[in-house]
């Protein structure tokens, strides 16, 4: 049955639950509810959370770890036979859920009776040319044992399927049964309900620190294991960035630097260009303009912030690279190309514009007027005011808006695959101090290390999550200065 069957089964056997249940205890007190402990309707969503929330935890926990042990415990009985030369666990698995998601599909289709995709007499060969035929893409020919795999996937899964919505099910009814149970006069709906009310909050947040604690793990993982692999030394002082898909780790060259260099670079113009802009626009809104220019400019100036990063790439690809190629790089002989960290860096910086006018905006409207007034009244100027006052008592706010900025363009990476290239910056030639030449950065290569059929076996992959591992630390760090920034600053006001 279909996941999302279940998911509307146990809906209704709550809404039910909640109609039954509470016109259980209405009529338990001939309509005087005010003999109860709680409103009628606390005993409706007693009945409601008791029938959903174990069920849906129930289907998310399954569908997190048994689709894993299915997999896991195939792969283990995959025969060395299954491997190639060059082939991998994870990769003959990928070629196994295609094969199996296109016996499923053809079957669906009717290209393909369940009878002849179960028939295990069935030559491979023969499979691949139906399959092929009836419009199934197949990368290469299927062999016997991604063929037996691939079955024995497909029955699992559709094993597991029927098990948990047998499982779902019955503890949707165990649920709603017991909540009916419990609906008496006696009982203390309110208090129940607040209690599960408590958890699935404790549960969220808990959700929430997991997720984040679950994330540095698995790079951590997957980074040790790369380094398992790779040299960390040549990771991380390496001067090279040359990965080689001919062989596990072959003549790779995977140094970090000049990704990381590309980024610093890329990140740098974009804060340039955004920073005092957008502090300035802050400061003008907040201090000067009048609140009719106000009204006007800040949303429009906001809208920068809601265009989608595809969009600033095209501008960047179209406009600006050609533009400061033609009018600046190739006329001083700085360059040829229209990708290049100026036309990143730009553009990105134009994107960043809100993310800083909009905090220190906030932030410097919440300067209280009293030190605006004592400063004036000592015969500063408004500007004095401005510059002397107002901005360092705002600073933590301002260094928050430039932190996330910092941030958003570090994470960047539709504009520089548009606008800077895809060529890791060279350190040989002296050409990654040019701003006008072609640089990529970190999250690029973090896409490209993992787009299409990767090798989890081998670091030319590995490498994306080491890469990613040290972006987190980069702003992990970025976020300690600014914590102690704002502490600092914060002390001299309060």
């Amino acid at each position: 049955m279909p996941i999302l069957w279940n998911i509307l089964i146990v809906l209704a056997l709550g809404a039910l639950g909640y109609a039954v249940a509470r016109r259980r205890i209405v009529a338990a007190v001939d309509g005087n509810t005010r003999v109860l402990h709680s409103l009628p309707n606390y005993y409706g969503w007693n009945a409601v959370m008791a029938t959903v929330v174990p069920a849906l935890l129930v289907m998310a926990a399954w569908l997190l770890i048994v689709p894993m042990l299915i997999e896991s415990r195939i792969a283990n009985a995959l025969p060395d036979s299954a491997f190639g030369q060059e082939a991998s666990r994870s990769l003959v698995m990928a070629e196994v859920r295609r094969v199996a998601t296109g016996l499923a599909s053809a079957v669906e289709t009717g290209a393909l009776s369940e009878a002849l995709a179960s028939d295990e007499s069935l030559d491979p060969a023969d499979l691949t040319t139906r399959l092929k035929d009836a419009g199934f893409v197949i990368s290469q020919a299927i062999t016997q044992p991604v063929l037996d795999a691939a079955r024995a996937l497909r029955s699992a899964s559709a094993w597991a399927s029927t098990a948990i919505s047998i499982v779902v099910i019955a503890l949707a009814l165990a649920g709603f049964f017991y909540a009916l149970t419990r609906t008496s006069i006696t009982f203390r709906a309110r208090n129940a309900v607040e209690r599960g009310v408590l958890v699935l909050l404790l549960a969220a947040s808990a959700i929430a620190i997991l997720t984040t604690l679950g994330i540095v793990l698995s790079m951590l993982f997957e980074t040790l294991n790369f380094f398992r692999a790779y040299d960390w030394q040549s990771f991380f002082f390496g001067t090279q960035w040359a990965p080689s898909f001919s062989g596990r780790g072959g003549g790779s060259d995977l140094g970090i630097l000049p990704l990381l260099w590309g980024t610093l670079y890329v990140s740098l113009v974009a804060l340039l260009v955004s920073v005092p802009i957008g502090l300035y626009a802050a400061i003008y809104m907040a201090e000067y303009a009048s609140p009719r220019v106000r009204a006007f400019a800040k949303p429009l100036l906001e809208v920068l912030a809601g265009i989608p990063t595809i969009v600033y790439g095209l501008f960047a690809l179209v406009t600006v690279g050609p533009f400061i190629r033609d009018a600046i790089a190739e006329p001083l002989g700085l360059g040829t190309s229209s990708s290049s960290v100026i036309t990143a860096g730009l553009v990105m910086g134009i994107m960043l514009i809100p993310f800083v006018s909009s905090l220190s905006d906030d932030i410097i409207n919440a300067v209280p007027q009293a030190m605006r007034d004592g400063s004036l009244g000592l015969g500063a100027t408004k500007s004095e005011t401005i510059r002397q006052v107002v901005v360092p008592a705002a600073l933590p706010g301002i260094v928050g808006a430039v932190l996330l900025a910092a941030s958003r363009a570090i994470g960047e990476t539709m504009i520089v695959v548009m606008a800077a290239g895809a060529a890791a910056a060279q350190f040989a030639d002296g050409a990654f101090l040019n701003p006008f030449e072609a640089m990529t950065t970190v999250t690029v290569k973090i896409v490209s290390q993992l787009t299409g059929d990767t090798d989890f076996g081998s670091p030319e992959t590995l490498v994306a999550f080491a890469l990613g591992l040290t972006l987190f630390v980069m702003t992990l760090s970025l976020n300690v200065l600014a914590l102690y920034i704002v502490r600092k600053y914060r002390e001299q006001y309060e």
